[in-house]
């Protein structure tokens, strides 16, 4: 098993085309095409993990937060980023970040803080926008369902709760191939008309590629005529944040008891009780002061994230509870999520890694502490 096994495990349940345009997701740090020999999964990537990782004996570091968000110009070890990712290289280490490609994904950061709190009829707060396309296609009629069923298979057709949508309607194709051509239908240099059905597709816009090369690889004709636009449809599984709901309502008090304690956290900074029973719950782990009027707009009646500075408290305005449960411990369960999926995957699809050799990492890398 190499490194780009493990990241394309990791692209299927997270894409990196859904990141946010601001973010550096991806290996950052050594060879795609080196032997795992093990892997730390971790929150931040810090000189202590990198010592975590040596010791253990992992190859791979995956890291939710990047440890290069932004352009380094110099390498020298002056500061912290600089220092790992020298002794990264000097150990051989490959780091990969997730970050926001996890926020926007469907069981991502998001849905594992409503696991972790027991919310149900889950659903994204901030849709991303400009995630889906369309393909419109045209086949021989006899052969449309074998086109159709390849574009299903390679990921086309999926909408919200449906599978194998597609929209077809049947006309008259014409053409003509010139000398050089080699129609399968009619003759070169000779005008042909063929009864075609047109196929319209929605898909997911990270599967272009694959869903371009099952259409050339189903259709019969030399030169496949076909169109793709993006479409701002909203896709109800890509997007920041999530809502969901307690089972039975909770006073404001017992709920902030019972967050504290399944969160972890030493603190909970948050606005004005409204003295309301609280069931709808709109939670944004990491920094989510952005998404405080969406979780009004959602009717949520309190807001679970991190890093609210003080005037951010007033845009709660009497309608919701703000909750800043800190910025580690919103996503400090992420290092499970992702243990628990690439065990699965490399269990079921691939040739097993040595036994322990996906480890959680114990380093603590919260830099704020709790006097």
């Amino acid at each position: 098993m190499i490194v780009q096994d493990i990241i394309n495990y990791l692209e299927n349940l997270a894409p990196s085309f859904y990141a946010e345009d601001f973010d550096n997701v991806g290996l950052l740090v050594g060879n795609s095409q080196e032997n795992v020999k093990g892997i730390l999964v971790t929150l931040d990537t810090t000189e202590a993990v990198i010592d975590e990782a040596i010791e253990t004996n992992c190859n791979l570091i995956v890291s939710f937060h990047p440890i290069v968000f932004k352009g380094l110009k110099k390498i020298t070890g002056k500061n912290y980023v600089e220092r790992v990712v020298i002794k990264a290289i000097q150990n051989n280490i490959a780091i990969f970040a997730i970050h926001t490609a996890l926020d926007n994904a469907f069981h991502g950061v998001n849905d594992m803080i409503c696991e972790k709190l027991n919310l149900t009829n889950r659903k994204v707060l901030i849709p991303q926008s400009g995630t889906i396309k369309k393909l419109t296609t045209y086949a021989p009629q006899a052969e449309a369902a074998t086109v159709r069923e390849a574009l299903f298979n390679a990921g086309a057709g999926s909408i919200g709760n449906y599978d194998y949508c597609s929209f077809n309607t049947d006309g008259t194709g014409t053409f003509k191939g010139n000398e050089t051509s080699n129609p399968t239908k009619g003759k070169k240099l000779e005008m042909h008309s063929e009864p075609e059905t047109q196929i319209s597709v929605t898909f997911p816009k990270h599967l272009e590629s694959q869903i371009l090369q099952a259409l050339f690889m189903a259709h019969s004709y030399e030169e496949v005529a076909y169109e793709i636009i993006q479409i701002d449809n909203t896709n109800q599984h890509i997007g920041m944040g999530m809502i969901g709901t307690l089972e039975k309502p909770m006073t404001e008090t017992d709920f902030l008891k019972y967050v504290k304690e399944t969160m972890q956290t030493g603190t909970i900074r948050h606005s004005q009780f409204l003295n309301k029973p609280i069931q709808k719950i709109a939670v944004l782990g990491g920094s989510g002061s952005f998404a405080i009027s969406s979780a009004k707009r959602a009717g949520a009646d309190i807001f679970i994230t991190a890093d609210l500075k003080y005037h951010d408290f007033f845009q709660a305005e009497n309608s919701l509870i703000l909750a800043d449960i800190g910025h580690y411990e919103s996503e400090q369960f992420t290092k499970n999520l992702l243990v628990a999926y690439l065990t699965k995957k490399i269990t079921n699809f691939a040739p097993a890694l040595p036994v322990g050799r996906l480890i959680i990492s114990k380093t603590n890398t919260n830099p704020v502490k709790y006097y």
